[in-house]
């Protein structure tokens, strides 16, 4: 693990820079893709920006949202589709310095309500549909002041994306504002699937550092071909200098994904690098395995948001060509990346040990990262001291600091405090990522699920991921969750199942049996004597793939009382 020392805040960095540079050293090179349908003899119409379009088109825009007001620093909702006009819009927009404020918009209208109030925008930008829900819902009433519509402009007032286009369309000039590297570039939302959604504050800087560190993990070079099926994982291909294809699916739901558009980009446009959440990765992996279906341009595939299963791995690593691996890297959306591991070791050493109940091994931690494990308390730390740090191979919360991990919070400073531990020694700062896990000899990190989601009875604590682990080596099963039920005054483990319908399986009473002998044979999962089957676990919006336990302990404790 190497120090960091976090950047002093007094360097020029603007994270569009990288887009004029890749405009000029390779202006022809497609940018942006957007594929439409597919024709009856196999072509797959699309629209495109080229770098140098893309370039002129951010100038453009950036100069028409200056002239209606959007000026450096002022936060600017951003509610459009993945698109060109969604690419073009955001690097306009960090082209100004203004502040993106981005929410997942499958969070529901309540929460999004939340997530506007608390971020007081004083601009939005939205297809027709967004901006009919905020006037409907009241979104940013009393703070916005400005509105542009992508779309057809229907009874709301403010201005078009034409208009806008056609207001800075008639110069050359470009736009490139002297922020700072700890100036806000954006606002972005947590999705609220372990707790209420927070705005994390991005400034250029670590945005810079980001693009930088995943240049450098993954080796990824300029006319590369991306398929993000993640919006904001997609903000970093142009700069990196990749041909981003924007994928056919709604990105609010990539477990339902069509699995033969996102086979067909990756075979039609010769992709070089994807990136799926773990619900996704499953889909697209068992549609492609049961065809026959092997991708032989992909360079690397990487899947994050929650824990991959080791099952979903193998069958995805076994379409790639040899030598080619699917990595998971860990983080959050306050500290991304900070350690990756890849497919081979995965499969060849630590899924064995995730079978034994020891956790999933999420690697070890990229350059400029340092890695703590803490003694595990749910109160505030203000300040580091060494004596807070657990030795080798012992549970507790994992935290962070490097140059990737963002300060605050937006507006919420009792979040902050929980989250951050200043490290005067380093001018820096650790960020508490809320997970529990432990590091190994070999400095690798092991991931043992959410601080808030162990369970601790009158016999000890039990991790989530450590005994889930345990029972998910069972072909029968897709996935397990372990809640606490409260019976009698006294907290219980119980293990919610959900089984595996793509194999024929046991009927549930042999099942439940064959799995309580699996538990018997580990020390901290003989505790576990409840097991209750569920159809379908309710999952996040975001990568529909970390699993809703606090949702889980309420069905459960119905179903037991």
């Amino acid at each position: 693990m190497t120090n960091a020392v976090l950047p002093r805040g007094t360097e020029i960095v603007n994270v569009a820079a990288a887009l004029a540079t890749m405009a000029e050293s390779q202006p022809q090179t497609l940018a942006i893709v957007q594929p439409f349908g597919r024709m009856r003899d196999g072509r797959i119409p699309y629209r495109h920006y080229t770098y140098r379009e893309l370039d002129a088109e951010c100038d453009a825009l950036a100069r028409g949202l200056e002239r209606i007001g959007i000026a450096r620093g002022m936060r600017t909702v951003l509610m459009v589709k993945p698109s060109l006009e969604f690419y073009a819009l955001t690097f306009a927009l960090f082209k100004v310095g203004a502040v993106i404020v981005l929410i997942d918009p499958g969070m529901g209208t309540k929460n999004l309500g939340v997530c506007l109030a608390e971020a007081e925008p004083e601009a939005f930008i939205g297809i027709p549909k967004a901006q009919l829900a905020r006037l409907l819902f009241g979104w940013g009433r009393g703070s916005v002041r400005i509105g542009v519509t992508v779309g057809r402009r229907l009874g709301w007032g403010g201005w078009t994306l034409e208009q806008v286009r056609r207001l800075g369309g008639d110069e050359n000039r470009s736009v490139l504002a002297d922020t700072k590297t700890d100036e806000t570039a954006a606002i972005l939302f947590t999705s609220g699937s372990t707790g209420v959604a927070k705005g994390v504050v991005y400034t250029h800087g670590i945005f810079a550092a980001q693009v930088e560190s995943l240049r450098q993990i993954y080796g990824i070079e300029p006319g590369e071909i991306d398929l993000p099926t993640f919006p904001l994982f997609g903000l970093f291909g142009p700069a990196l200098g990749m041909t981003s294809i924007v994928p056919q699916m709604d990105a609010t739901r990539p477990a339902h994904v069509d699995p033969r558009k996102i086979l067909d980009a990756v075979r039609f446009f010769g992709v070089t690098n994807l990136f799926g959440s773990p619900a996704l990765i499953q889909r697209v992996g068992r549609y492609a395995a049961a065809q026959g279906i092997r991708l032989p341009t992909l360079r690397r595939v990487i899947s994050a948001g929650a824990p991959v299963p080791w099952q979903a791995i193998q069958r995805f690593a076994a379409l790639l060509p040899e030598g080619v691996e699917l990595h998971t890297p860990y983080g959050a959306t306050e500290s991304l990346p900070v350690s990756s591991i890849g497919s081979d070791e995965i499969l060849n050493e630590t899924r064995k040990q995730t079978a034994e109940g020891r956790g999933i091994c999420v690697g070890s931690p990229v350059e400029g990262m340092t890695v703590k494990i803490l003694r595990i308390t749910d109160e505030p730390i203000p300040v580091w001291h060494d004596d807070l740090e657990l030795p080798l191979g012992e549970i507790g919360e994992i935290a962070v600091r490097g140059p990737v991990v963002t300060a605050s919070y937006w507006h919420r400073a009792e979040s902050t405090a929980l989250a951050k531990i200043a490290d005067p020694l380093h001018e820096g700062f650790y960020h508490r990522m809320g997970d529990v896990g432990y590091l190994d000899a070999s400095g690798r990190l092991w991931f043992c699920g959410r601080k808030s989601q162990r369970v601790v009875t009158p016999k000890g604590t039990h991790f989530t991921i450590p005994c889930e682990g345990v029972f998910n080596a069972h072909p029968s099963v897709y996935r397990t969750a372990l809640v606490g039920v409260v019976r009698n005054g006294v907290v219980e483990p119980v293990l919610c199942v959900e089984r595996e319908k793509e194999i024929a399986s046991p009927n549930e009473e042999e099942l439940r049996q064959e799995l309580l002998a699996l538990g018997a044979r580990h020390p901290h999962t003989r505790e576990i004597k409840t097991i209750l089957y569920h159809p379908s676990f309710p999952v996040d919006i975001r990568h529909n793939a970390k699993i809703f336990r606090e949702k889980l302990a309420v069905w459960a404790t119905e179903r037991l009382t």
